[in-house]
């Protein structure tokens, strides 16, 4: 994993984060990769060769092109929300539930759709039994919010139910859903990843009993 910088989302700053994960064959698997600086070029070039950038749904996508071209062989991946929201980049095939079989045995995932908003792709790494969620589970700490979010903000985030005493999806986004059968068959999926750890995009991420919080984070589904 790696943060990056603090972006702008509608006047509000949201933490970033990426994972890196070394497939079979020594591959690098890039999730949701936040600004490039020069000395993170460094790092990732001493694990091995960037072969996927992988957008988990259309808000993840701001670093995409950066990426591509410093590693210009390196294919694109998305939902297809992603994919029509990022036309001047060219993409694999869409991702759905079934993952790509470039990312081998170590990557499994599972696609949250149904709302008229957004969707998402959930993803397991299989090796580390971490799932990884981008925004379908957000949890701020208290700290980033006193630091960051001005006085009329932090109490929206209470509101919303995104902080990391009780981390879920935006509130507005988990309205928006209006077929749940779809999403239902995706939370048991991950549930029943019994994920060991969640890393999460923004906020605090989750370094044990992960089966327990994903089950917390997603028992609105329901």
């Amino acid at each position: 994993m790696a943060d990056g910088p603090n972006v702008d989302f509608y006047s509000f700053p949201y933490p970033t984060r990426m994972v890196i994960a070394r497939l079979e064959g020594g591959h690098l698997w890039v999730w949701s990769p936040i600004t490039i600086s020069v000395s993170l070029r460094s790092e990732i070039e001493a694990l091995g060769q960037v072969s996927h950038l992988v957008s988990p749904n259309k808000i993840h996508h701001l670093f995409l092109a950066d990426w591509k071209a410093i590693w210009p062989n390196a294919i694109l991946w998305g939902p297809k929300s992603t994919i029509d929201k990022r036309k001047d980049l060219a993409f694999g095939p869409a991702l759905e539930d079934i993952p790509p079989s470039e990312w081998g045995p170590d990557i499994d995932q599972a696609w949250f759709r149904g709302s008229f908003m957004m969707d998402e792709v959930v993803f397991f790494h299989r090796p580390s039994r971490t799932a990884i969620f981008a925004d379908l589970i957000e949890s701020f700490t208290e700290d980033f919010l006193q630091k960051h979010w001005s006085w009329w903000q932090r109490p929206l985030a209470h509101i919303d139910g995104i902080t990391a005493k009780s981390p879920h999806a935006p509130g507005e986004w988990r309205l928006s859903f209006t077929d749940r059968s779809f999403i239902r068959t995706a939370r048991d999926k991950v549930i029943d990843w019994a994920p060991g750890q969640v890393t999460v995009a923004h906020g605090e991420w989750c370094q044990s009993e992960g089966k327990r919080f994903v089950t917390r984070a997603l028992e609105w589904i329901d």
